[in-house]
């Protein structure tokens, strides 16, 4: 066994050390190093060649070690002999006092030891093998254990899927038995459910042929409900059987149910008007008595139908015998409320007629509010008893106002003062549409429309007596001696403003005199005293309303009165209708005072009413243009002058372009043409030309003169430019210095008498400084041009001599009487 052992052992380390040389090999190293690792091993070997040599070496091998394995330190201690060594060496083997002295008994020894080593190296070797082989055995017992287990467990399966296959099947069948009883219990209540319905015929029927029936009683209503929901049932199933023979009983019910309720409220009303048509006819008349009768009746009956009527609302929008029900019954209330205020309402109407007989405005004002206080009562008693509106509510309040405006009517279209017809105009749009409809548009809608109709007719009156007006008043005016007592009239009124200036003034100082002796209050007194002149002296009489030519005051007084009265398009209209009568009447009256007093009268009474009337429209913000079309027959005229042409006959046959018929066809078609009419450009027009022709004829009268000279000398250096005689201007016999003197002295004497007067007559009329300056600005401009003109003429004409003999003023001299009078 040892040798056998042995000889494994042997075999094994030679491979092993086969093995090993393998690795290093040079060519296909199966283990190669790298360099670091060549390095490590290197540095292994120089370590390992400087060990020192084992004490324990004898020194035989000592001597037979080379030289180079000498080299480092020998620092043990050489024995003795080489018996000692040996010595110590068996006693280390535990050898004892045996020795080895034949090399038989080494190697017997040495066979020996390394048996007991070999012994000692596998003994753990084995050890581990026997308790792989217990372990192995062990194993081999749990398998067992473990297999036999794996039986039982597969039988335990086997078993329960047994019993579980059973057990579901079971519960299946529970379930399948459970949910057959579930079905038929529903089955059963749904059957029951829907013979409810019809089950409940027998009740209703039984509950509406009860002689004790009460529609206000508790049961009722509910009944109602229960009713409504058994026809809605069995209408949306018609797939049962003797559906229409339910559903016609249903019907029938339902029908008997609503004559009891139609009844009811049918009788209640037709009760309370009895009751308030019986009670006393002579008192019926008598506005207050009837109508605190007509609505503390109805208010107090309103609870006793409020609930069925809200009941039949409810089913009025989903059920049509309901909805014909409620129309009904709205049209015996609107009848019974009908017959009951028609009577009153036209007594009340009458009553106010003949109070207000002479007063148009508070007949319509007191009828109107009279109608709005109805109509605001109507729909707060129809709230009483219905929830919902109703459009005939609307027509009936709208027939009662009827009645006001068919009393309105005639007495609207008789008349004739434009003052009465335009205060209708603002009772009717701002009091009643603007007001009352405005705030309260949903009680107030019937009145609404009346009101409008109503207005219609006051605009339509107001616009064709504005026409009638504006032609007889306007147009046709025929001024009195008064009216064209010009400039008299203003310097009447200016002495009468004079007067009480001087009055105001020395009450003042009447009252600075006793101001120490003033307690309280002084100086509020005081201001109060001297803003009063102040604001009277400011207004000129030129200014004064009543001081304007009637033909404007009229005008716009009346526009003042349409503005707002009637629409925006008829307003232009009118407007402009009414600004060409009132320019044609100034043009006319002005004409007549330029005859009967001064040209400069004329003038200046035209421009301040054209400046009167242009600021007195500027506050209408609207556009005075209207836009006319006309028919122009120009063309058609002039084609059946042309086809009436005898020379034209033989044109009627050709059957070409020059067709005579054909080109009268095509040629004499009317045009028709737009132009635009604007009247306060037409101001502006009539007031410029004015101011211009003022401007002009002042200038004349100024310096006329003056121009009259310097045209002839613009002439005659004209005839010399162009190629005529020389002249020499101080040889013609008009332009002597003697005769120049003449002319310039005249002129100034003329501007220096007449220039205070007409800046007087101009303060008069105008009455405003600013306006004044503008209008006078252009005359004193002519004069300065006209003098500059004439000195340079007479400067490049005339010498030294002459000049002194002409005795032209100087400019200086000029502007000085200018401003001495501006």
């Amino acid at each position: 066994m040892a040798s056998t052992d042995q000889c494994l052992l042997d075999i094994t380390d030679k491979d092993t050390r086969e093995k090993l040389s393998f690795w290093d090999r040079r060519s296909d190293a199966m283990a190669p190093l790298t360099d670091k690792q060549m390095d490590a091993v290197l540095e292994i070997r120089a370590a390992a060649e400087t060990l020192a040599v084992p004490s324990e070496l004898p020194i035989e091998d000592l001597c037979s070690l080379s030289s180079r394995s000498l080299q480092s330190p020998f620092l043990a201690a050489v024995p003795a002999s080489t018996e000692d060594v040996l010595l110590r060496g068996f006693h280390m083997l535990e050898m004892g006092n045996e020795r080895i002295e034949t090399a038989q008994q080494f190697f017997a020894w040495f066979a020996n030891l390394q048996a007991n080593m070999d012994q000692d190296e596998s003994s753990k070797y084995r050890k581990t093998r026997d308790d792989l082989y217990c372990y192995q055995e062990q194993c081999d017992a749990i398998l067992t254990d473990v297999g036999t287990a794996l039986d039982h467990l597969d039988s335990l399966q086997k078993q329960y899927l047994f019993v579980s296959n059973k057990t579901g099947t079971l519960h299946e069948a529970c379930e399948q038995l459970l949910k057959e009883q579930s079905e038929l219990v529903d089955l059963a209540e749904s059957i029951q459910q829907k013979l409810s319905y019809f089950n409940e015929l027998e009740n209703i029927n039984t509950k509406l042929n009860s002689p004790t029936l009460s529609v206000n009683g508790d049961g009722f209503i509910p009944m109602l409900s229960k009713l409504d929901d058994c026809i809605e049932y069995v209408s949306s199933h018609p797939n049962f059987k003797d559906y229409p023979v339910y559903l016609a009983k249903f019907k029938q019910c339902l029908s008997k149910a609503m004559h009891f309720m139609k009844l009811h409220i049918v009788n209640t009303m037709q009760h309370l008007t009895s009751q308030l048509t019986k009670r006393d006819p002579m008192g019926l008349t008598n506005a207050d008595n009837a109508f605190t009768l007509y609505y503390v009746k109805y208010r107090a009956a309103a609870p006793k139908v409020r609930s069925l009527i809200e009941q039949i609302e409810q089913r009025a929008e989903k059920v049509p015998e309901y909805r014909q029900l409620l129309e009904d019954i709205h049209q015996c209330y609107l009848d019974q409320r009908e017959l009951l205020l028609s009577p009153s309402i036209t007594s009340t109407i009458t009553d106010l007629t003949n109070q207000n007989c002479k007063d148009h405005c508070a007949l319509v004002r007191s009828g109107c509010a009279f109608m709005v206080h109805v109509c605001q009562d109507e729909h707060q008693l129809y709230n009483e008893f219905f929830s919902k509106p109703a459009a005939k509510l609307d027509k009936l309040l709208e027939k009662l106002c009827l009645s006001l405006y068919d009393v309105l009517r005639p007495l609207i279209i008789h008349i004739v003062h434009l003052e009465t017809l335009s205060e209708l105009c603002s009772i009717l749009k701002n009091e009643m549409l603007e007001d009352h409809v405005h705030n309260n548009a949903s009680q107030l809608g019937a009145f609404d429309t009346v009101v409008k109709q109503m207005l219609e007719d006051v605009q339509e009156r107001l616009v064709y007596r504005t026409h009638i007006y504006i032609q007889t008043d306007i147009t046709g005016y025929n001024p009195a001696p008064g009216d064209l007592a010009y400039p008299e009239k203003l310097e009447m009124m200016e002495r009468i403003a004079q007067s009480l200036k001087e009055e105001q003034m020395k009450q003042m100082s009447q009252e600075s005199m006793f101001s120490d002796v003033q307690l309280e209050d002084p100086d509020g007194r005081r201001n109060s005293s001297v803003e009063a002149p102040r604001i009277q002296t400011s207004i000129s009489p030129a200014d004064l309303h009543g001081m304007w030519y009637p033909t404007v005051r009229r005008t716009l007084v009346c526009l003042s009165k349409l503005y707002r009265c009637i629409d925006r398009a008829v307003f232009q209209g009118l407007s402009q209708e009414a600004l060409s009568a009132c320019i044609q009447s100034l043009l006319k009256a002005s004409d007549i005072i330029l005859k009967n007093k001064t040209q400069i009268d004329g003038q200046l009474f035209l421009i301040k009413h054209l400046l009167i009337v242009r600021e007195q429209i500027a506050p209408f913000h609207t556009d005075f243009s209207i836009k006319e079309i006309s028919l122009d027959l120009k063309k058609t005229r002039d084609a059946a002058f042309k086809i009436l042409n005898p020379k034209a006959v033989p044109k009627f046959f050709r059957l070409n372009s020059h067709n005579a018929i054909l080109e009268f066809l095509l040629e004499g078609t009317p045009e028709i043409k737009e132009h635009y009419i604007d009247s306060k450009k037409d101001v502006d027009r009539h007031l410029k030309f004015s101011c211009e022709q003022f401007i002009q004829q002042q200038t004349q009268i100024f310096v006329g003169n003056l121009e009259e000279f310097l045209t002839k000398v613009a002439a005659l250096k004209t005839m010399a430019i162009q190629g005529g005689p020389t002249y020499s201007l101080s040889q013609q016999p008009w332009a002597q210095p003697v005769k120049i003197n003449d002319v310039v002295m005249t002129t100034y004497r003329v501007m220096k008498s007449k220039l205070p007067s007409t800046l007087q007559s101009m303060s008069l009329y105008l009455a405003n400084r600013d306006t004044e300056f503008i209008l006078f600005k252009p005359v004193r401009n002519n004069i300065q041009q006209v003098f500059q003109r004439l000195h340079g003429s007479l400067q490049e004409e005339y010498g030294g001599e002459d000049l002194q003999i002409i005795a032209c003023p100087s400019m200086e001299q000029i502007n000085l009487l200018l401003s001495v009078n501006k």
